[in-house]
């Protein structure tokens, strides 16, 4: 079975096919992947191949990993995901890195506002690392706001995160949250619109368009956080901006645009400029 599914998805281009595979085999199983390599070749009941095919078939039309086996880690932390919902992504805690470079006080009853809260790993990590903090979470998707309240009851946290229905491309948006805050977070969408059907499959047919395009720039978001970043950021607070690869500069000016001292950029770990920071 397991070397079935492995050429299937090689077939299919997908790179560290037998590593998937052998994650397949797990769900289908319903074992982790330690009991199965315990089990050896023992045999398996026919309805594990029967579950087996049915997942390697939704994996070979390049539905994304995260969504087939409903979850994906995140800073050492496990998340629910769903197709209404950004799959989390490694690069993303790059901002978790820099949050946790500028509030070092990790006992301070910090306030924290998360834009964009997708599944809600940015927000419920900080919450993590921060006992005492409290945050909100907004999104225009009510199937997103779903899904980050089901991780935050799984992880512990419901009664420090608040989730509200938001949409910055409304004006007066910011007016509606309670603020301001320490510190204000977002991984927003920043792929230019025309370039969204170019990327690679796994993203450009399955995840939340809305979550992803940025307009023609891949730059509104950025415009409209920055506008109301003044009201949400507490004197002396931050905020705290994924950027796209080339976007930080362009990212930079904009926020200075409306007052902001920007931060020298965070890297990634491949190196490319990701988190955008700035104070007022």
């Amino acid at each position: 079975m397991l070397r079935d599914a492995a050429v299937a998805l090689a077939a299919a281009g997908i790179d560290n096919a037998r590593f998937e595979a052998r994650l397949l085999v797990s769900r289908a199983a319903n074992l982790s992947v330690e009991q199965l390599i315990a089990r050896g070749r023992d045999p398996a009941p026919a309805s594990v191949g029967t579950a087996l095919r049915l997942l390697t078939a939704r994996r070979v039309k390049r539905e994304p990993m995260a969504y087939i086996l409903g979850e994906r880690e995140f800073w050492g932390l496990p998340f629910k995901v769903t197709p209404a919902v950004l799959v989390p992504r490694p690069d993303t805690e790059t901002l978790i890195e820099a949050a946790l470079s500028l509030m070092s006080d990790r006992r301070r009853a910090w306030r924290i506002l998360d834009l964009g809260v997708g599944s809600g790993c940015l927000l419920l990590t900080l919450l993590k690392e921060y006992p005492n903090a409290t945050g909100v979470g907004v999104d225009l998707s009510g199937e997103a706001l779903e899904v980050a309240r089901a991780n935050a009851e799984a992880l512990g946290l419901t009664d420090r995160a608040v989730w509200t229905s938001g949409d910055w491309r409304q004006e007066g948006w910011a007016d509606r949250l309670p603020g301001p805050f320490d510190l204000v977070v977002s991984n927003p969408p920043y792929i230019e619109a025309e370039a969204v059907d170019r990327l690679m499959p796994e993203v450009a047919r399955y995840e939340p368009r809305m979550a992803l395009e940025g307009g023609p720039d891949g730059l509104d978001a950025y415009r409209a956080i920055a506008s109301a970043a003044c009201k949400l950021v507490t004197p002396g607070g931050h905020l705290l901006v994924e950027a796209g690869a080339g976007q930080a500069s362009d990212i930079a000016r904009i926020l200075s645009s409306f007052g902001l001292k920007v931060l020298p950029f965070w890297k990634d770990l491949a190196g490319i400029e990701r988190v955008v920071g700035a104070y007022h």
